[in-house]
Formats: C-alpha cells, sequence, structure tokens
C-alpha cells in the first residue's frame, strides 16, 4: 500500500478521519482506494489537504464555503437559481396592506416551520 491509511492521514494533517470522509464527499479530494475499499492517502491527497488548509487561512472561509463553491462550478441550475435571488427585490403580496406586510410574513413562516 503506497500511502497512509485515513487514521494515520488524520495524525499527519491534524484533520479528524471524520473531517477528510467530509472532504472526500464534497468532492475536494479524491483518495486512492485499496482492492478491499479502503481509503490510501498518497502524497497528492496530503499536499491537497495542506494547501487547502492555507486557502481557509488565507481566505478566512470555511470548508463549507469551498465545498459550496464547487458544487457552484459543477451545479449550473444552484448558480442560476443565486443569481436570481441576488437580483430579485422584495415584492409586498397583493392584497396585503403595507402595514400588516411583517404579519403576514411571520404567519407564513410559522406556517413553513409548522409544516417540516
Amino acid at each position: 500500500m503506497d500511502g497512509l491509511t485515513i487514521h494515520e492521514a488524520a495524525e499527519t494533517t491534524g484533520w479528524s478521519p471524520r473531517m477528510l470522509r467530509y472532504i472526500e464527499e464534497a468532492g475536494l479530494i479524491e483518495p486512492g482506494r485499496t482492492e478491499a475499499g479502503y481509503r490510501v492517502f498518497g502524497p497528492a491527497a496530503l499536499q491537497r489537504l495542506r494547501t487547502l488548509r492555507q486557502l481557509l487561512a488565507h481566505h478566512d472561509c470555511a470548508l463549507s464555503d469551498v465545498a459550496f463553491a464547487k458544487r457552484l462550478r459543477t451545479e449550473a441550475e444552484l448558480g442560476q437559481a443565486l443569481e436570481r435571488w441576488f437580483v430579485e427585490r422584495p415584492r409586498q403580496p397583493e392584497g396585503v396592506e403595507g402595514d400588516e406586510w411583517l404579519r403576514w410574513e411571520q404567519d407564513k413562516h410559522e406556517r413553513l416551520l409548522a409544516a417540516t
């Protein structure tokens, strides 16, 4: 086996095994696999983990931010939905008076929360 197990990689990189699995699930690294299916972290994966940590520290962002950025690159519909949301402006619903709008929105949120 030419690489480290997930526990060895965790010890070497400072990421927990759980975080290493999350990073892989998010598509940020692709460790190799043994014939039995165990993850093997070679030098390329270790380098990606090191530079990922540097990226997060330098730009003061979270791992979830990088995972989301990856999704934006691969899910065009998500990017388009966000672009629409950024430019949309709130509109008062028809039939709702100005002084009733706040209560209308609160009631709507409460109904949505109750439905989950």
